[in-house]
């Protein structure tokens, strides 16, 4: 169980993690490494939030922040005392206050999770958690992700102005951090793919199209998003390039 106070991310989209040391060359950082610190930074930033938000909304035992981005994983934190369980059963049904609050944009409240005809199979996780009542913040990053700031309380009843208030306001400013540092990644993501063509266009001769092509159907019979292929293949190549001991 987590300890308040301590946020744990439960589930990480698949990128590795890359170190600072990792990232220094004489060049400066590769695309592909500066992709990947830039989505541990964003996953550090969810784990901050969830931990600030438990720790600053009073009667919080559990604060959790889920991120969905186009064509990948939910990425979830979480801080708080009780309310694992409810997390678990809600991002592996599909179903929830914070999934329905990323979905429809819009803050989703119950003041008695246990009893709400919603989520029927929440019910006997907020008994077991000690959930009485949950509201949702949405989170909208344009162009880039949606997800949510969900707030679990142990008392029944709906959530004061004033906690509504301090939630929205820090859901706001999550949503301007996490905007910029998605944007910077889905520019460097744009430059692995682009490495990865060139590579593809220098091994097998063809044209830019063509290699695009490939790309994509090397992606879907993997089975794996096109950045995570394209980082993949680039860090082939290099290795490639390395003379031999």
């Amino acid at each position: 169980m987590t300890a308040p106070g301590q946020a744990r991310r439960l589930v990480a989209a698949g990128r590795p993690r890359h170190t600072s040391a990792a990232l220094l060359s004489a060049h400066g950082p590769h695309p592909v490494e500066l992709a990947g610190l830039l989505n541990e930074v964003t996953v550090r930033l969810l784990d901050r939030l969830a931990a600030l938000a438990a720790g600053a909304l009073p009667g919080a035992v559990r604060c959790s922040v889920a991120l969905i981005t186009e064509g990948g994983p939910v990425t979830v934190a979480a801080a708080g005392s009780a309310g694992e369980t409810c997390d678990t059963v809600q991002y592996a049904e599909g179903n929830g206050p914070a999934l329905e609050a990323a979905r429809t944009r819009t803050l989703t409240t119950s003041d008695d999770l246990g009893a709400d005809e919603r989520w029927p199979e929440l019910a006997a996780a907020a008994r077991t958690d000690g959930i009485a009542a949950v509201f949702a913040v949405p989170l909208d990053v344009r162009r880039h992700a949606v997800g949510a700031l969900s707030v679990s309380l142990a008392t029944r009843g709906a959530a004061g102005p004033d906690l509504l208030l301090t939630a929205m306001a820090m859901a706001g400013q999550a949503e301007v951090l996490l905007g910029e540092l998605l944007r910077r990644e889905a520019l460097t993501e744009g430059a692995a793919v682009d490495r990865a063509v060139g590579v593809i266009i220098a091994q097998r001769g063809c044209g830019v199209q063509e290699a695009y092509r490939i790309l994509h159907d090397s992606a879907q019979r993997l089975g794996l998003d096109r950045v995570t292929v394209a980082e993949r293949l680039v860090a082939a190549a290099a290795r490639d390039r390395q003379p031999s001991s």
